[in-house]
């Protein structure tokens, strides 16, 4: 049970993949890919044992409240928590899609902020002393945040947000988004960048409480944007192949025992932002 071990959600294609791959070469303990699909997932693992690399897999849904907490039980039972959790898995929908925007707001938000919010509250009790966590997030979130009203803008960028106020904003979103009024109410025109938006101020207040409530533990957790990744979700013309937008989740997961800095940041090409 003293193995140390690496999770990676939604990890069977795109950026997730490539942060599995890079961790099986930089990671001394067990990494393990998840997929929602036991084909694609295990498939995946498949792919990467002929490079070498000895990859493992675990089926894990975000979106399934009793699969997130199968997949907290067995990491608890068999390593006795977890070293490192990057949470990854996301969606988005294409720029030409038809779909009303209050549905987009209201699957969009759903897996990017509500599903990973779980995923969070279910496994930071058992992130180990020393243990890493990291928030794939995305440039789109400092997008969506500069045209926010200034009223909205001054709450998530706040230090004293709550989890409960931010939830409530996310809702709030969804709710104006489905009536055709979120611009007027002061929120921008995307679905992805407010989830994203969502994650990065999760992801500070997160980082607060463990300093709060794990003092002596270590654990560092930040979001990220891994940049313009050429993937399913942003096509075949973006300017980074996956093994490059892997390069700072990958640098977040590996920071080194002992230091205290980067904590409850928004880190993109391995550098804190302003947020």
């Amino acid at each position: 049970m003293s193995n140390k071990v690496a999770l990676v959600t939604g990890s069977n294609k795109g950026i997730g993949f490539a942060v599995v791959h890079a961790l099986c070469k930089n990671f001394a303990g067990d990494v393990f890919l998840s997929a929602r699909d036991v084909g694609r997932g295990t498939a995946a693992v498949e792919s990467l044992k002929t490079e070498g690399l000895n990859p493992l897999f675990h089926r894990l849904d975000i979106n399934d409240p009793a699969s997130v907490r199968c997949a907290r039980d067995f990491f608890k039972e068999k390593y006795g928590g977890l070293d490192v959790l990057i949470n990854n898995a996301a969606i988005a929908f294409k720029v030409a899609d038809s779909t009303p925007f209050g549905i987009q707001a209201e699957v969009t938000l759903r897996t990017n902020f509500f599903a990973t919010r779980d995923m969070c509250n279910e496994f930071l009790p058992i992130i180990k002393p020393g243990g890493r966590v990291v928030n794939v997030s995305s440039v789109m979130s400092s997008f969506a945040l500069k045209n926010c009203s200034s009223e909205l803008q001054a709450r998530f960028r706040s230090d004293d947000i709550t989890e409960e106020e931010l939830v409530m904003l996310m809702e709030k979103f969804v709710q104006e988004a489905q009536k055709g009024e979120h611009t007027q109410k002061g929120w921008p025109n995307t679905a992805y960048g407010v989830s994203k938006l969502g994650l990065t101020v999760l992801s500070r207040i997160e980082a607060r409480r463990l300093r709060k409530e794990r003092p002596r533990d270590q654990i560092l957790l930040n979001a990220c944007c891994p940049g313009w990744v050429r993937t399913d979700m942003a096509g075949p013309n973006a300017t980074k192949s996956p093994d490059e937008g892997a390069v700072t989740p990958v640098y977040l997961a590996l920071l080194p025992p002992g230091v205290s800095e980067p904590h409850g940041q928004f880190v993109s090409e391995k550098q804190v932002q302003v947020w």
